[in-house]
């Protein structure tokens, strides 16, 4: 990596390096990565001989606190190891981008929108958790509680390569805390996550094809919002796809963040007709489409959170619906790169 950087900087500091600007921007690109992947691996490396020398001198005498700041780092150099290991595992074309995330609620009125108000704290508690920043673009939330849907945007080093995973129906099972009876009920929420789609990649989009509506914004939001049409909603006729965005103050930059949506939901549709065609999916693999159940989240009569399509599964829920999605993730994309294998 070392080398590759400093050929880079050579490559660069030449005088026609701009002569050629989308090359250029690429070859920065791949500097950015490396030098980030270099000071990862580092990091790594100074930790593990922190912990080398932590362990000589408890070798030579038994001290409390140095005994917990060993543990401290041991841990703190497994999830680091953990994150690299995932990162290797995620190969596609935007993993290591950003994310745009649609979560919205099933049929079950109040509890299938309580169950997607939870999936949305589960993922931007994840989120939190792994360095990214979050931004809520457009929220429905429902009077009697819980919301209808949610889109919000994940940037940060393989946010799309990480939730990726997480496209699918999630079910989850538990004693409604709505029923006066308190009777078991199954509720389900979609969530459905693309790329987001950088100003290099052009998508053509014929203004005739759109059909744009404004409205006012709902829910909590100050006069202002509630005052004026500043909410965009945008139809693409050709695919039926509908994005919306009342996140921000003005129509203008709505429609921007709106169309901004709607370029991802776009690419990443032409790009999934394009894998359907080049792949012959095995009967043995599990079908990817939209309306595939992917998970199940078991709070009655036992605790279990399973992954039908890695049959990964852990009885910890309250971590996973903490934000605790590592070792999904990983079972994930273990399972997709034997599934792209040759036979």
């Amino acid at each position: 990596m070392r080398e590759r950087i400093s050929e880079i900087e050579d490559i660069s500091s030449e005088e026609n390096f701009w002569n050629d600007p989308e090359k250029a921007r690429e070859i920065l690109k791949e500097s950015t990565g490396l030098n980030r992947e270099l000071e990862r691996w580092q990091s790594i490396e100074t930790g593990l001989e922190e912990v080398h020398l932590l362990a000589e001198m408890l070798k030579e005498e038994e001290d409390p606190e140095s005994l917990k700041e060993l543990q401290e780092q041991l841990a703190r150099l497994k999830r680091d190891l953990t994150l690299v290991r995932l990162e290797k595992l995620m190969s596609g074309e935007h993993d290591a981008g950003n994310a745009i995330v649609s979560i919205n609620a099933g049929a079950g009125g109040t509890e299938a929108q309580d169950w997607a108000e939870m999936l949305m704290r589960m993922y931007l508690r994840w989120a939190e958790k792994r360095g990214w920043k979050t931004e809520i673009v457009d929220l429905l939330p429902m009077d009697e509680g819980g919301i209808k849907s949610v889109v919000f945007t994940v940037s940060g080093d393989h946010a799309f390569g990480n939730f990726r995973s997480e496209t699918g129906i999630h079910r989850l099972v538990r004693i409604s805390p709505f029923d006066a009876g308190n009777r078991r009920h199954t509720s389900f929420a979609s969530v459905y996550v693309c790329p987001e789609i950088d100003d290099s990649i052009e998508v053509e989009i014929n203004d005739a094809d759109l059909r744009v509506d404004t409205y006012r914004a709902s829910g909590a939001g100050g006069q202002h919002v509630n005052k004026t049409d500043s909410a965009v909603r945008i139809t693409h006729l050709p695919t039926g796809i509908v994005v919306q965005c009342q996140n921000e103050r003005s129509q203008h930059k709505n429609r921007a963040m709106a169309m901004k949506i709607l370029k991802a939901r776009i690419y990443e549709k032409e790009m999934e007709e394009r894998r359907r065609q080049q792949e012959k999916i095995e009967s043995s693999k599990m079908d990817i489409a939209w309306g595939s159940q992917i998970r199940s989240y078991i709070l009655h009569p036992y605790q279990l959170v399973k992954d039908h399509r890695t049959e990964y599964e852990t009885s910890n829920v309250n971590q996973v619906l903490d934000g605790g999605l590592d070792a999904f993730v990983e079972a994930y994309l273990l399972r997709q790169m034997q599934l792209n294998q040759p036979h």
